[in-house]
C-alpha cells in the first residue's frame, strides 16, 4: 500500500507538470492560430479569448492523453533507472501487477477524457462554428472598418468607407469594387447613407464616379452620377442546411448514423478507447536499462502517440467516406492494440524470449528420442 501511495502520488506531480506545460504550448498556438483569422476578418477582434478558449477545450481529450502517458512512461522509466522496480520485482511482484494501481490514478483522468469527448468536444465546436458564422453574416457596411478595405459577405465585392455615425448609417469617402458576371465595376463617392426598403439595404452614393470594364475586353465606360444607389445587404443568419459533423451531439449522431457521423462516432470514441490503451502501453514501453538514459523511452512514446492519433484521424476519414466499417475498424485498431499490449506485457511479466520458446520446443523431442 505504501508503495502504491507513493507511485500514485508521483504520477500525479508528473501529469500535473506536464499538463501545465502542453497547455501553455497549446494556448500560445491557438492564440497566434485565432489571432491570424481575426487579421482576415474570419473572427471577431472583441472574441479571440472566447474562440480561443473553446478551441483549447476541444483539444482536452488528446492533450489529458499525452500527459497520462508521459507521467506513466517518465514515473516508471526513473524507477527502473533508480533500481526501485528490483525491489519491487524481488518482493514476488511482476509488470502485471502495475496495472492496478495504474488505473487506479488514471481512472478519473479516463472518466473526464470521455466526457470531454462526447459531451463537450461537440458543444465547443459548435460555440466556435456559431461565433465565426454569426462575424461572417454581419452586413457588408458592418464589416468595412475605418481605412481598412474589407471584403463582403459574398465575397464579390471589397469595400472601403471613412464611418461618419456610430449608428454606421453613413459614410464619406466610398470606394466599392465589384466583379460580377465577367464585368469589374469600381465606384466612388463622397458620401453615402444606408437606406432599408423591406428586408434589403441599399447604399445611397453621392457626387461620384463611376467605372465599367469587361475583363475579356479592353473597353473602358466611365460615368458621373449625382445619387447612385448600390445593395449592400448581408446574408441572412439562419439555419444550416447541413452542420458539420464536429459540431453535431453525440447522441444525434448515435440517432441518424450516417457514414460522416459514424466517422465522427468513431473518433470520438476512440479518445476514451485510446487513452484506456495508452496505460497499458506506458508500462511495456517504459523498462530501461538503469545505465542508459530514459530520453529513449519519452522519444518512442511520443513517437507512438503520434502513430496513434494519425491512426484515429485516418479512421474517421475511412469510415466517413465509407472505406472501412465501423465495427471492424474499432475492433482492429482499439482491440488490436489493445491485445498487442497485453501480449507484450505478458512477454515483459514471464521473461518471454525466442530462446526460451525454442527450448521448450526441442525439450519434448530430446525426451521422446531418449
Amino acid at each position: 500500500m505504501l508503495f502504491h501511495s507513493s507511485l500514485r502520488k508521483e504520477l500525479a506531480r508528473s501529469f500535473g507538470a506536464t499538463l501545465v506545460v502542453l497547455v501553455t504550448i497549446v494556448m500560445t498556438m491557438t492564440l497566434i492560430r485565432t489571432l491570424s483569422q481575426a487579421n482576415r476578418g474570419s473572427v471577431n477582434p472583441q472574441e479571440v479569448m472566447m474562440v480561443m478558449g473553446y478551441t483549447v477545450l476541444g483539444y482536452m481529450p488528446p492533450i489529458l492523453t499525452l500527459c497520462l502517458f508521459i507521467a506513466i512512461v517518465g514515473t516508471l522509466s526513473r524507477m527502473y533507472s533508480d533500481s526501485e522496480m528490483v525491489i519491487w520485482f524481488s518482493a514476488g511482484r511482476g509488470l502485471s501487477a502495475l496495472l492496478r494501481p495504474l488505473l487506479l490514478f488514471a481512472w478519473p483522468i479516463l472518466a473526464v477524457i470521455a466526457g470531454l469527448s462526447l459531451l463537450v468536444w461537440p458543444w465547443a465546436n459548435q460555440q466556435t462554428q456559431e461565433l465565426k458564422e454569426r462575424y461572417g453574416n454581419r452586413g457588408d457596411l458592418e464589416r468595412v472598418m475605418p481605412g481598412q478595405f474589407q471584403e463582403s459577405a459574398s465575397g464579390t465585392r471589397v469595400f472601403f468607407l471613412d464611418k461618419d455615425t456610430p449608428d454606421n448609417k453613413s459614410g464619406k469617402n466610398i470606394f466599392i469594387s465589384t466583379v460580377e458576371k465577367g464585368k469589374q465595376t469600381v465606384t466612388t463617392a463622397r458620401t453615402g447613407q444606408v437606406v432599408t426598403e423591406g428586408e434589403t439595404q441599399f447604399l445611397l452614393l453621392s457626387d461620384g464616379q463611376r467605372l465599367e470594364r469587361q475583363l475579356d475586353a479592353s473597353k473602358l465606360k466611365i460615368s458621373e452620377f449625382q445619387v447612385l444607389g448600390n445593395k449592400v445587404g448581408g446574408a441572412q443568419l439562419g439555419p444550416q442546411d447541413s452542420a458539420p459533423s464536429k459540431t453535431i451531439s453525440t447522441w444525434a449522431l448515435l440517432a441518424n448514423p450516417t457514414a460522416p457521423h459514424l466517422g465522427e462516432l468513431a473518433w470520438r470514441i476512440g479518445l476514451t478507447l485510446a487513452a484506456f490503451n495508452f496505460v497499458v502501453i506506458a508500462i511495456t514501453v517504459s523498462s530501461v536499462n538503469p545505465r542508459a538514459g530514459r530520453s529513449g523511452n519519452l522519444v518512442f512514446a511520443l513517437f507512438a502517440f503520434i502513430v496513434y492519433y494519425n491512426l484515429l484521424n485516418l479512421g474517421q476519414s475511412w469510415i466517413g467516406t465509407g472505406r472501412a466499417g465501423f465495427l471492424p475498424f474499432m475492433v482492429l485498431l482499439h482491440g488490436g492494440t489493445f491485445a498487442a499490449a497485453l501480449l507484450w506485457l505478458g512477454k515483459q511479466h514471464n521473461n518471454w524470449s525466442l530462446a526460451t520458446l525454442r527450448t521448450r520446443l526441442r525439450r519434448p523431442a530430446g525426451e521422446a528420442a531418449a
